[in-house]
């Protein structure tokens, strides 16, 4: 069994060293699927996030424990309920993208968008017990201090954009009933694993999963390097740094 496994794994670096196209098709597609469901989901999700994080109205938690309940959505449940709405059907079957790698990413961005509003929100409200007193004493108005409270908790809304599109770029469920796991159409690296396992073709199915965690694990070490950058740069700044960061 040990050696099956282990020839299993050097066929699947052969796969993916070998330049088949099929293989770079089914990454582009899933890298293009996950990057626009994640800037649909920006478009609405870090307003919402940023107007819940800073804004005290009636029912605002509430709104953040739906958010919250939501992050841990099945996505099967999701895909299923969105393939009604995108079925001709459906309320949304004008937009005719059910079977589609733009349906995939609509479906992504409903499911994403309850971890950038709820880690928008969270980063802003703690942001806010430590700047807002400062700011008040600096003389800064509203608007300069919501601004020097979303500049402290960016790097923390870039993670939460990182997190979100880790999560969309390894779900299945949608990408298998949304998109319909067409070949050479919709087919995006999860339903292939899936499929290839299924078909007991498991050095494919293991060079996609490589490829999988390999570029989650490049996106996320990539952003917390660059993150560690920004911070020992600031190191050496005196105390005015933070007070022109409100002031300004």
């Amino acid at each position: 069994m040990a050696n099956a496994i282990l020839q299993a794994f050097v066929e699947a670096f052969g796969l993916i060293f070998s330049g088949d196209p099929e293989v770079f098709n089914v990454v582009f597609r899933s890298l293009y699927a996950s990057g626009l469901g994640t800037l649909l989901a920006c478009t609405w999700s870090i307003p919402l996030g940023i107007i819940i994080g800073l804004y005290s109205f009636r029912g605002k938690w509430v709104i953040k424990g739906i958010f919250h309940a939501f992050i841990g959505i099945p996505t099967v449940a999701l895909g299923l309920l969105l393939y009604l709405l995108l079925s001709n059907q459906g309320a949304f079957g004008f937009l005719h993208i059910l079977f589609t790698v733009n349906g995939i990413a609509f479906g992504q961005a409903i499911l994403i968008t309850p971890i950038i509003v709820s880690f928008t929100s969270s980063a802003l409200s703690a942001a806010d017990i430590q700047i807002k007193d400062l700011a008040r004493t600096l003389g800064a108005d509203q608007i300069r201090t919501n601004l020097a409270m979303m500049r402290e908790t960016l790097w923390s809304m870039i993670l939460a954009i990182i997190a979100a599109f880790n999560r969309g770029f390894g779900e299945l469920g949608i990408a298998m009933l949304v998109g319909g796991n067409l070949f050479q159409e919709t087919r995006v690296l999860t339903t292939s694993i899936a499929v290839q396992t299924n078909m007991g073709e498991f050095p494919i199915a293991i060079a996609y999963g490589i490829l999988l965690i390999s570029i989650v694990f490049a996106i996320t070490l990539t952003v917390n390097l660059v993150q560690k950058i920004k911070e020992d740069e600031i190191t050496w700044k005196t105390p005015r740094y933070w007070k022109s960061k409100v002031i300004e």
